[in-house]
């Protein structure tokens, strides 16, 4: 059913109608395996030529601010094992990432699970451990829960988990965006539920879908949007209904305000943005990478010459508008963190170019 050619046509014709309706309209989604979607099947040929869908900053890899990855390589440099997810690795920090600091003899290690770092810092009590904790609502409750079970006395946490909905709000204070509609991610929205995204249907009069990842999910969702904007309304609708609940996960969400403070953090490219990040709790403080050993490192730089993530993370151009989009900047040799991991949108366009 969610592949089947029949139904996605019929969504498609249901869409066109629609579509004379309401005349330009533009919609973002704020989840890299959305854009995955979107680009692999290329649900974008199947659209009409008014109806406009752009990537917003869904990649948790893509926002990271460079000055947190140079605080990793920092730490690396001074003999601490960082233990972190694979597409971390090549992360641009200001002037390297992990990966080259661990070509020069850092120890740093790929891990499937925090768990697994864990594991290995108890078994090498000598060497003090540290988790680079990347990611939205969807793997923060991993790290708060690891936390709360209380790791050992060499194992803290570099932490740069962040919040969707206050990115999304910030979107639409970018005039030039005129975004008419959000497709929420269905990651994040197991674990919060229904509840952060109300703000925007009450608040902004913003028709707002949670959607799937399947390519009629995404269609679906397109097509509930066009359903609200054709019917002068805005509301918070669920297209997911088989996996998010709106309610969520209370358990994980419990582990999230149990751990976790909300403050202002920054995003690479964009800037700071207020009730965004997650900083641990002074309860927690033993567990604090930051604090257990004073990093201090200068300003990052988010964004080298000629690259343009800073606008494909917002939506404003798309990948192939970059200068050194597949020419410099490549998979293999990624200038700029949209080109890194999986999620990437550039590193997603480049893919689907490539084959």
């Amino acid at each position: 059913m969610f592949r089947d050619a029949q139904f996605v046509r019929q969504i498609v014709d249901k869409i066109k109608v629609l579509a004379v309706k309401t005349g330009d309209v533009k919609f973002c989604h704020v989840c890299g395996t959305h854009e995955w979607t979107i680009t692999h099947y290329g649900l974008r040929s199947l659209l009409p030529d008014n109806v406009e869908v752009i990537a917003g900053p869904g990649c948790p890899v893509c926002i990271v601010p460079a000055v947190e990855v140079d605080k990793a390589i920092l730490l690396a440099k001074k003999g601490i094992v960082i233990t972190c997810f694979g597409d971390v690795l090549r992360v641009p920090g200001s002037n390297s990432s992990l990966l080259e600091a661990k070509a020069t003899g850092a120890d740093v290690r790929v891990v499937y699970s925090i768990s697994d770092a864990i594991n290995m810092a108890k078994k090498e009590q000598d060497k003090n451990f540290v988790f680079f904790a990347v990611g939205f609502e969807t793997t923060a409750p991993s790290t708060a829960i690891e936390i709360i079970e209380g790791p050992p006395e060499n194992f803290s946490f570099l932490v740069s988990h962040r919040l969707i909905p206050p990115a999304m709000e910030l979107l639409l204070s970018i005039d030039d965006l005129q975004i008419n509609g959000f497709i929420a991610p269905g990651h994040a929205s197991v674990i919060t539920g229904l509840k952060p995204y109300e703000m925007f249907p009450d608040k902004y009069k913003m028709p707002t879908v949670i959607g799937g990842f399947e390519p009629n999910d995404v269609l679906m969702s397109i097509y509930l949007l066009m359903r609200q904007i054709s019917q002068g309304k805005a509301c918070l609708e669920n297209e997911y209904v088989r996996v998010v609940k709106p309610e969520g996960n209370p358990k994980a969400i419990e582990a999230i305000h149990d751990v976790f403070n909300i403050s202002a953090g920054n995003w690479r490219g964009i800037g700071k943005i207020e009730k965004s990040a997650l900083t641990l709790k002074d309860e927690f403080k033993q567990f604090n990478a930051q604090t257990k050993f004073n990093i201090q490192t200068p300003e990052g730089k988010d964004i080298q010459q000629n690259c343009q993530c800073h606008k494909v993370i917002i939506g404003k151009i798309k990948p192939d508008q970059c200068p050194i989009f597949l020419k410099t900047c490549t998979p293999a040799k990624p200038i700029g963190a949209c080109m890194v991991s999986n999620e990437g949108t550039c590193r997603v366009w480049a893919k689907t170019t490539n084959q």
